[in-house]
């Protein structure tokens, strides 16, 4: 008999939990509290308890060749930075393609999952389940994956914000904010400068009297439009990975520090934080520079208190008559369905091998998916995470000792207090190339670049000096696809089909290597008669490149 697996949520994550079981010959169940799939991703005009929840006009982050399930690209005509209403698209097409929908039970609440009186030899779950007419049933799992994310409950710190109760306007958390509409002319405070609050404080600029952005560090502005118009997170490749391991941390910081303050001057738009760039998670935001350029968004530090309908900054400024403050300070996660003793919670955090696995179960089939926060794409990684799981449930992988366990979450979190500044969202960060291949060596699909560099030089060097795109876990082992070469051969041709929206038969302009190897030539000359000051720039690269514009002028112009 197949083993049965229960798998709670049918978002992003639970879609390809259900599509992993299923290769693996597992027999999947899923059970989703809604209607429908698609979880954070489907938009609905009112926020349902306990329930992620996005705004009308959301759009993703990441581009739809870095975003998509490793054996199912998104269709080329899509576009690169995907609406949220297209993604949903996106997430039916994989579901009708592989016949996903058939295994999972809508309007069917989780209430319990526990381990069984023999779970020591059997490995086996108790779920408890209530549908729409209030039935409860129960049911026995021989291994359970949670897919319920981390934008479950709004953070709401209103005891940071003295005189909130007896504020005159009207303030909620961004996940109840849906349009713009009802605030035109109106003035509106938007506190926190992550993604989701740079996306509405620019949304409302449009309509607003007056916008103003509350922050108390401030941000790194990250962009979608990288160079050439090309999608920014295309650009990170492994030979960059490569030279970002050797060099050190404050000079990549540095270096990136400087191409976006070509971009805007970070100090003189008041949004330069203290910390450095890769020590937060990125605001990635571009129309945030030209709402501040223009007047309609002004970014203010931290709010002091509230009197009446006024708001005041720990800078001693006011402002008076404040209709709305939307609250876009994050979100804290939980498991109600489960005892605190098989995963417990505290301060956003939750120990788990790699982020998946209980450490100290006696069995391991319990297996948490998406409870990440990546530099990059989520929907690959859920995917990754939910192909390593059900090999293990199979018996074909087995995890470490419970001590090396223990240790790899110990040695994660002090890597992570090392590097970002303390804020419950990155109690969970990680970034995309780093953990996809830490877990698709254990799986045994990871690349291997220098063998494909000899048998297959052209394959080799895309996945060298390409963007590290899901399909390149497909090459080789468990779950192998035949068309993942083809894929990434290919992934360019996909960025560029919808700008082919009209013809152009302007002349193309040539690209001359003489000025880069000029350049190059210049940096090497320079790096030999300057060897002594090698070191000041490897420890502040932006201060000596400030010295290169001013002795250069021509080349500014």
């Amino acid at each position: 008999m197949s083993r049965r697996v229960a798998i709670i949520g049918a978002g992003s994550s639970g879609l390809a939990c259900i599509k992993c079981c299923l290769d693996e010959g597992l027999e999947p169940v899923c059970f989703e509290s809604s209607d429908d799939i698609g979880g954070l991703w489907r938009f609905k005009d009112h926020p349902e308890s306990d329930r992620a929840s996005i705004y009308h006009s959301v759009i993703i982050n990441t581009s739809k060749e870095m975003m998509c399930y490793s054996d199912y690209p998104i269709p080329a005509h899509f576009p690169n930075y995907m609406h949220n209403t297209l993604i949903m698209d996106y997430f039916r097409m994989y579901a009708d393609h592989f016949r996903l929908l058939k295994h999972i039970r809508f309007n069917t609440k989780v209430l319990q999952v526990k381990p069984r009186a023999d779970f020591t030899r059997s490995g086996q779950w108790d779920v408890e389940s209530e549908g729409q007419d209030g039935k409860k049933n129960k049911h026995i799992f021989d291994a359970v994956m949670i897919c319920i994310g981390h934008h479950c409950h709004p953070n709401l710190p209103l005891q940071d914000f003295p005189g909130i109760d007896k504020f005159e306007g009207k303030y909620f958390h961004s996940r109840d904010y849906k349009t713009s509409e009802e605030w035109r002319n109106k003035k509106v405070v938007v506190v926190g400068i992550g993604n989701s609050g740079g996306d509405i404080a620019v949304e409302l600029s449009r309509v607003t009297k007056q916008l103003y952005l509350s922050t108390r560090r401030g941000a790194w502005i990250w962009y979608r439009v990288g160079t050439n118009g090309m999608p920014m997170d295309m650009s990170y490749t492994r030979l960059l990975r490569t030279v970002q391991r050797i060099l050190p941390f404050n000079f990549m910081c540095g270096l990136a520090e400087n191409w976006l303050n070509q971009r805007i001057d970070h100090n003189l738009y008041n949004l330069r934080p203290n910390h450095r760039l890769f020590s937060q998670h990125p605001t990635v935001n571009d129309d945030l520079p030209n709402r501040i350029l223009s007047g309609t968004v002004q970014v203010k530090p931290n709010i002091r208190g509230f009197h009446g309908s006024s708001v005041e900054f720990v800078d001693g400024s006011v402002v008076e008559d404040v209709d709305l403050v939307v609250f876009a300070t994050g979100y804290s996660f939980s498991f109600p369905f489960l005892a605190s003793d098989v995963i417990p919670v505290s301060g956003n955090k939750a120990p788990l091998y790699k982020y998946v696995f209980p450490p100290e179960l006696e069995r391991p089939t319990l297996a948490v998916i998406g409870l990440v926060q990546p530099l990059g794409a989520i929907m690959p990684i859920s995917e990754m995470q939910a192909r390593w799981a059900t090999r293990v449930f199979k018996g074909c992988l087995k995890l470490p000792s419970v001590a090396c366990m223990l240790d790899d979450i110990k040695y994660k979190e002090e890597t992570m207090a090392g590097r970002y500044v303390t804020s419950p969202r990155h109690t969970i960060q990680v970034d995309y190339a780093v953990y996809m291949d830490e877990i698709a060596t254990m799986l045994g699909v990871r690349p291997n670049i220098g063998r494909l560099l000899l048998t297959d030089p052209k394959l080799g060097l895309n996945l060298l000096n390409g963007p590290i795109t899901p399909c390149q876990y497909r090459l080789k082992g468990p779950g192998k696809w035949a068309g993942a070469r083809q894929a990434i051969l290919t992934q360019w041709d996909r960025v560029a089909q919808p700008f082919k929206t009209r013809p152009c038969d302007g002349v193309e302009a040539k690209q001359s290597l003489r000025w880069p190897l000029i350049l190059l030539a210049a940096a090497g000359v320079a790096a030999y008669v300057n060897s002594s000051r090698l070191h000041a720039f490897l420890q502040d690269p932006a201060a000596i490149l400030d010295r290169v514009k001013v002795s250069l002028p021509v080349l500014a112009h």
